[in-house]
């Protein structure tokens, strides 16, 4: 499943805030979202939302930006709509 993801940085903790139609508003432990350990966070963090090894999140496009397109593998797509859904 594609996904697209709008960091925001310098949170107190890593955490899904909202979901804006398939666009996740994730806030994360760091002072940028442009650079590689923002992505690692960013990466960490899905994995574990979505319950899916890291390897599983792939950044197709915006790695050097806050907004990013993200796929989500190894789960199906009735899965990941459900916890998408759980999102307020």
């Amino acid at each position: 499943m594609i996904i697209k993801v709008r960091l925001i940085p310098t949170a107190g903790r890593n955490e899904v805030i909202s979901r804006i139609g398939s666009v996740l508003r994730v806030k994360i432990k760091n002072k940028k979202v442009d650079d590689d350990p923002a992505n690692a966070i960013m990466k960490t963090f899905l994995a574990d939302f979505f319950n899916v090894k890291e390897e599983s999140i792939i950044i197709v496009k915006g790695a050097k930006g806050k907004e990013k397109t993200v796929e989500v593998r190894d789960k199906s797509e009735e899965e990941l709509r459900k916890i998408m859904d759980s999102i307020p």
